[in-house]
């Protein structure tokens, strides 16, 4: 074998190995390109789905307000007829005053002598006292030592 044929040999080895070392290189790198390309779509899927069930919830809570606002409406108006008819019809007088004590809604005085929250006791006498715990006991009630 000549001496020329050996280095053609040598460099196409070397090249098929290069290029085999390069796919396996490849296929390594591009997989986790490929598990990063799956994980993104099921993270769009996802927020797709989470935005989806929002705008359910807010639809379904802005028609339960709608709802309730009108049976509040309705009820409103249902009591307005009863004490109408009430007033015409009936001649109990308890209850037409029963009826009307809905009607008129006045803060009772218990609801109006709220007072904000205090640190500190009305007499004087609260935990952060000089004198707190401590009891006021006449000299004479106290028992005298014994003397030797």
């Amino acid at each position: 074998m000549n001496d020329g044929n050996i280095d053609w040999i040598l460099a196409l080895a070397c090249l098929l190995a290069g290029i085999g070392i390069g796919a396996v290189g490849y296929h390594l790198l591009n997989a986790n390109v490929r598990r990063n390309q799956k994980v993104r779509q099921r993270l769009s899927e996802t927020e797709l789905q989470l935005g989806q069930v929002r705008d359910a919830l807010n639809n379904h809570f802005s028609q339960a307000t709608a709802l309730v606002t009108q049976l509040q409406r309705t009820s409103q108006e249902l009591q307005q007829q009863l004490t109408a008819q009430a007033d015409a019809l009936c001649d109990d007088p308890q209850l037409k005053r029963r009826l009307h004590q809905n009607d008129d809604e006045t803060p009772s005085e218990e609801d109006t002598s709220l007072h904000a929250p205090r640190d500190y006791a009305e007499s004087g006498r609260g935990t952060l006292s000089e004198n707190y715990g401590m009891q006021n006991k006449a000299p004479e009630n106290d028992p005298q030592p014994p003397r030797y």
